[in-house]
C-alpha cells in the first residue's frame, strides 16, 4: 500500500515524523503554506505515482465552542469564501457571476466534498466538519461574523481546499485530517495551544495509520 502524507510544515509532523519516516509505503511531502503552493506540489506529486490514500495533516481555527483545542477532526467539505468579486458592500461569488455552475467538477453545492472517504475505523471515529481555506486568517469581529452567516464553518485552514481539490482531480483516496489549535477570533496567540492540537494531530495521524 502507498500512502502520501501531506502538510504545509515540517513543524506540524514534528512528534510523529520519525515513526511515518519509518514506515514502509509511507512518504511525506511538506508543501509549505497556503492553498496555492498546496494545490500545486500535490498535483504535481499525485501525477508523478498511483497512491492508495492521501492525508493531510495540519492545525486549524474553530468557529464552533464545542470543537476544543486539541480536538482532531476530519474535514469532509470545504470552501475558498474568498473567491469572488467586490460589488460594493456585496460579494458576489463565482457562481453569482456566473463563472462556474455549484456543481461543475470538482464541486458539489459550490463545495469542494469528500464523498467517498476512506472506510477507515480511525477516521471514521473522528468528529466530520465543514471547513473553509483561507489565504487571510480571520481575526476581525465583523468578517468573522460575516463569514459564519454566509458559510456556516466550523473549521478554518489556510490549506485544505487546495488538497482537496488536487485529490478531486486526481481521483484518488483522501482524508483531510486536523486539529484544533485556536478559537477563531481577534488573533490572541497567548491563547493558542498550538503543542496541545500538534501532539494530537500526531496521535491521530497513526492511528489511522495503524488501523489500515
Amino acid at each position: 500500500m502507498r500512502i502520501l502524507i501531506v502538510a504545509a510544515t515540517a513543524a506540524e509532523l514534528a512528534p510523529c515524523l520519525p515513526r511515518l519516516q519509518s514506515m514502509q509505503g509511507v512518504e511525506v511531502l511538506v508543501t509549505g503554506v497556503g492553498m496555492v503552493a498546496t494545490a500545486a506540489r500535490c498535483a504535481r506529486a499525485l501525477a508523478k505515482q498511483p497512491y492508495d490514500l492521501v492525508l493531510n495533516l495540519g492545525v486549524c481555527g474553530s468557529f464552533t465552542p464545542s470543537l476544543l483545542a486539541g480536538t482532531a477532526v476530519h474535514v469532509i467539505s470545504d470552501s475558498m469564501p474568498e473567491l469572488g468579486a467586490e460589488d460594493g458592500d456585496a460579494f458576489l461569488t463565482l457562481e453569482q457571476l456566473q463563472l462556474v455552475g455549484p456543481d461543475d467538477f470538482p464541486f458539489r453545492g459550490g463545495r469542494l466534498v469528500n464523498e467517498s472517504p476512506p472506510a477507515n475505523a480511525a477516521v471514521r471515529a473522528l468528529p466530520a466538519v465543514r471547513g473553509i481555506t483561507v489565504n487571510t486568517v480571520h481575526g476581525n469581529d465583523q468578517s468573522i461574523a460575516t463569514v459564519v452567516q454566509r458559510h456556516q464553518p466550523e473549521v478554518e485552514s489556510m490549506e485544505g481546499a487546495g488538497f482537496m481539490y488536487a485529490c478531486l482531480i486526481e481521483g484518488v483516496p483522501f482524508a483531510q485530517v486536523r486539529a484544533v489549535s485556536n478559537v477563531v477570533e481577534r488573533r490572541n496567540r497567548d491563547a493558542w495551544k498550538l503543542k496541545e492540537a500538534i501532539d494530537s494531530l500526531g496521535a491521530a495521524a497513526l492511528k489511522i495509520l495503524d488501523s489500515l
